[in-house]
């Protein structure tokens, strides 16, 4: 009965408080006596908005970057407070991402350059879309590439992917189940003697699809509400800032330590249009140095907290597509074309600049004033999927893509 299932789902929907959860939830089964063995684990984070890479892994060797950028550019390394941290002479962290440069030494981070979409797009919502979807230029995919990239499931009871995020994002949608949910709090039971008369009529039912699906909702319920009771305090010293970014890398690490499962995991962050005022006063002041301390700041503390088990975890940042290489009238940047990506782990084989530089001249920029693009993002994420997720069929989750030139990023 189409209606009494939809009253029964709603129902349960309001009396649980629960987050967004597109495919109703997922085939997740509660094992309390058996927990899950260790497996990888990949995350990736979307700076949604377009950050600007140029000022975030600043080329400050190229003359060419100073010179369309006179007052946004970051100063070259200086040892001060405001000027780039430099990594190998011709580029240097933004100075707000300071708590990364620890990770950069011990060969933890990688960072890929000049890297983005095929598409020629400055659109914010298709850029991301192709991104996420993993086919640039087509609309038409109804899936993502992280849904297609998980293998057939070999623990149904496992909670296997995870985005904490409002909405299920683009790219975890697909035949694959996948829960979104936008704080591990909202899996809480409102009315303890209403939800145990529900779980009974959906567990007595005869109709076999209502019956699996209310029996997975409130198994899920049980994996979180048993996180939730287990308080949490970082591991090693760790201290996770306060913005949305950090909250939610905490709460994707007590979730891994619960031992549910967890293969992939996603969140993101917005506020990288940065047209106008990118850059305050000082270097390391603004609108994108307080983003970017956050960022820094987060992913620094979620590697501290995770200690040794960071051999298992790959973190690989992304965004739509990069700026302008000349600052625009407004002390800001534009929609541009290549971008940088960060690639944080155990297994990365860091310290390292990936990608061919294609340099800022006049002539080397795409339509004559981006940064343009010499690696492919689906390269990248070939190599994540392979090595990573051990998933070897890349026809299938980046159909049509050429994946025989990976950076090589991951030791294994």
């Amino acid at each position: 009965m189409p209606s009494r299932r939809v009253f029964l789902k709603s129902s349960a929907l309001a009396m649980f408080g629960m987050g967004s959860v597109p495919t109703w939830l997922s085939r997740a089964l509660y094992a309390k006596d058996a927990p899950s063995e260790r497996g990888k684990i990949l995350i990736a984070i979307f700076q949604r908005g377009a950050v600007d890479g140029l000022n975030v892994v600043v080329p400050h060797s190229e003359a060419a970057y100073y010179a369309m950028r006179p007052s946004i550019g970051i100063p070259r390394p200086d040892g001060t407070e405001g000027s780039a941290i430099d990594l190998d002479g011709h580029f240097g962290l933004h100075p707000a991402l300071r708590s990364l440069k620890p990770l950069w030494d011990r060969r933890q981070l990688a960072i890929v350059e000049a890297v983005g979409s095929t598409d020629p797009t400055r659109s914010h919502f298709d850029a991301q879309d192709y991104m996420e979807s993993g086919t640039p230029g087509l609309k038409a995919t109804y899936d993502g590439w992280l849904n297609r990239a998980m293998l057939p499931e070999a623990h149904p009871t496992s909670l296997r992917a995870i985005s904490l995020s409002a909405d299920l994002p683009r790219t975890l949608r697909g035949r694959n189940p996948a829960l979104a949910v936008g704080n591990v709090n909202d899996f809480q039971i409102k009315d303890a003697r209403l939800a145990a008369a529900f779980e009974s009529m959906y567990g007595s039912t005869a109709d076999l699809v209502l019956n699996g699906t209310g029996r997975e909702t409130f198994d899920a319920i049980k994996i979180m509400q048993s996180i939730q009771r287990t308080p949490y305090t970082p591991a090693n010293g760790a201290h996770y800032p306060n913005g949305r970014l950090g909250q939610s890398l905490q709460q994707i690490a007590h979730i891994i330590k619960g031992n549910i499962g967890l293969e992939v995991a996603f969140t993101d962050v917005g506020g990288w249009d940065t047209h106008v005022n990118e850059v305050g006063p000082e270097p390391h002041t603004g609108q994108l140095a307080n983003l970017l301390r956050d960022f820094g700041d987060a992913l620094a503390a979620f590697s501290q907290d995770m200690g040794d088990r960071m051999g298992d975890i790959t973190v690989v940042t992304m965004s739509e597509f990069g700026r302008t290489a000349k600052e625009n009238g407004d002390r800001g940047t534009d929609h541009g074309h290549a971008n940088v990506m960060f690639v944080l782990g155990g297994n990365v084989r860091g310290g390292q600049i990936y990608g061919d530089w294609p340099g800022l001249r006049k002539e080397q920029l795409y339509q004559g004033r981006d940064l343009n693009v010499t690696t492919d993002f689906r390269a990248v994420f070939s190599e994540l999927v392979l090595k990573q997720m051990g998933n070897g069929q890349l026809a299938s989750v980046f159909p049509g893509f050429d994946n025989r030139r990976m950076p090589g990023l991951l030791a294994t």
